[in-house]
Parts: C-alpha cells; sequence; structure tokens
C-alpha cells in the first residue's frame, strides 16, 4: 500500500503514467495497476485518465496532502528506528513529578546521557498533569491511578505509603498503635480535594475510606511535608520512594507494619506514559527502558 502511495504522489506530480515508469525502469501498465490497487483499497477514484492527461478528482485532492503526510511519517519513522540501532540523537522532552524527579528521575537521565550522548534532554519537573499534545512532551512520568486514556503506559514501580514520625514527636505525643488513633494526633497532609489515591486510607479500616485526620499543616509539596515530618511538627504519610533513606537513617520511624490486605484495594503506581504516533517514539522507548532498569525490580527504595 505505501508503495501505491507513493506512486500515486509522483503520478499526481507528473501529470502521467509514463514519466514515472521511466524513472523507475517500470512498463506504464505497472504503474497504473498500483494506482488501480491503491483506489480498490480506498474505494474511491482517485484519477480521471484520458489520452490527454490525468488529473486528480475531487478525491484525489482531498487525499493528496494526506498521502504526503503518510509517505513522510513513514520517512520519520525508519530514520527513528535507524538512530536507535546506531546513534539516537535529537532532543527528548520528558516532565515528571517535582520530588521523584530530583530524586530518581535526574540520576537516570544523568547515566541516560552517558550512555547516548548525541541526545538532548528538557526536563520540566512540575507537580501539575500537562497535556503531552499541547506541550509536545515526549515522555511523562506520572504517579497514581491512572485514568483510561490513548496514551502508552508502562508501570515502573509501585506506590507504598509509609505512616511515618519523628521519635521527638513520638516522645512528646505518644505513638499510636493502630490506624483509627491517628485521628487523635496532628496529622500532616496534603493540600487538595479530594486527596490523592491512598493518602490516609488503610484496608480493613473505616471501610476502606480515608481517614479524616486533622492538623496543622497541609501543603501540596511532597518534600515540604518530609520536612515538616523531619522537625517534629506532626504524623505524615508519605512514599516510601521519598522517605526510605531517612527511615533507614533512623530520622523517621514507620508506626505500621505492612498490611497484606493492601493487595486487595486498587494500588497507586509509578509510570512512565507516551503519546502514539510521536515522531521521537524510538527515544521516548530507549528512555523508559532505562528509567524502569534504574530503579529497578523491586524498586531500589524498597528492596531489602
Amino acid at each position: 500500500m505505501l508503495d501505491a502511495i507513493k506512486t500515486f504522489i509522483e503520478v499526481a506530480a507528473d501529470g502521467n503514467f509514463t514519466a514515472v515508469a521511466r524513472r523507475h525502469d517500470l512498463a506504464a501498465s505497472s504503474v497504473a495497476r498500483k494506482i488501480d490497487m491503491l483506489e480498490a483499497g480506498l474505494g474511491v477514484k482517485l484519477l480521471t485518465r484520458s489520452s490527454r492527461a490525468i488529473r486528480l478528482t475531487d478525491a484525489g485532492e482531498q487525499f493528496l496532502p494526506r498521502a504526503r503526510n503518510i509517505v513522510a511519517e513513514m520517512d520519520d519513522a525508519r530514520q527513528e528506528l535507524a538512530n536507535l540501532q546506531a546513534n539516537p540523537s535529537g532532543l527528548l522532552t520528558i516532565t515528571a513529578p517535582t520530588a521523584f524527579g530530583r530524586r530518581h528521575v535526574v540520576p537516570a537521565i544523568a547515566s541516560f546521557l552517558r550512555l547516548y550522548p548525541l541526545i538532548d534532554i528538557e526536563l520540566h519537573l512540575s507537580d501539575q498533569r500537562v497535556d503531552l499534545m499541547v506541550q509536545r512532551i515526549d515522555v511523562a512520568v506520572r504517579i497514581g491511578i491512572l485514568p483510561d486514556s490513548e496514551l502508552i503506559a508502562t508501570q515502573l514501580a509501585p506506590v507504598k505509603r509509609l505512616v511515618c514520625a519523628s521519635q521527638d514527636y513520638l516522645d512528646r505525643h505518644g505513638r499510636p498503635a493502630t490506624p483509627e488513633q491517628l485521628l487523635a494526633h496532628n496529622c500532616l497532609s496534603y493540600a487538595s480535594s479530594p486527596l490523592p489515591p491512598g493518602w490516609w486510607r488503610f484496608p480493613g479500616v473505616n471501610r476502606n475510606v480515608p481517614l479524616a485526620v486533622q492538623g496543622s499543616l497541609k501543603t501540596d509539596d511532597a518534600e515540604a511535608l518530609l520536612a515538616a515530618a523531619l522537625a517534629g511538627i506532626g504524623i505524615a504519610h508519605l512514599p516510601s520512594w521519598l522517605i526510605s533513606e531517612v527511615v533507614a537513617a533512623g530520622k523517621l520511624i514507620i508506626l505500621f507494619p505492612d498490611n497484606p490486605a493492601a493487595a486487595k484495594l486498587p494500588q497507586p503506581a509509578i509510570h512512565a506514559v507516551r503519546m502514539p504516533g510521536r515522531s521521537h517514539t524510538a527515544k521516548a522507548q530507549l528512555f523508559i527502558a532505562h528509567l524502569k532498569a534504574c530503579l529497578g525490580s523491586p524498586p531500589y527504595w524498597d528492596a531489602p
């Protein structure tokens, strides 16, 4: 079909079969058969033919720019695949949540650029969800439960939320023994409504609905919640990718053990998403595979 489309574009430009046939060392009847095959596949007449001239029909006029786009897209795709096999080059645009991007995406980008020095990366860190088409983003890292969409998603890692507090806070206010007792504590929370999936929700507690915790600080910044918890202001419910290092250092205490029943609830995860049909598809796939390998399975922040 693609060969027939290319032949149609040439015939439309030359206005006859003979010139196209001569250029490709074919019989004029072979060129005509390619056009016949294309018209049969599309179900419309693209050309009117007479002994004196070949002209585009109305359908042919409409199809011609689309045909050129199809050929151009295929040429771009071939070039991208060739670059992938040889030396990938050019710009790749990535977006990620601010805290996760700084901690985990930037190190992966650093090693990726060492492997592929001809690629340039434009990184946007923001907690606002961007429109990949409008912003011309090749890869977006997203955390949560993905809605249904036409985006192609690759899961990078699960999200494990942990209730944590500093030893100073626990010494002053006591340690809650169950999630329900959090209602009597100063809980640091996220400043959005409704809360993102998983915040202050515990399997088998409060009918699996988030607890209505209260506290003296709400913010839309995960790093600020972490800093407040470290300062002993209150109890936080933070992802393991954010707090694993300070927990290992003994600066924050995990209050409740893992609950196996959590697997029965829809679980948020970290995904890399991309749009189908982008001209940078090959580079996007290359980076996503590299990022997934860098994070590991299980991800390095959850590894024993």
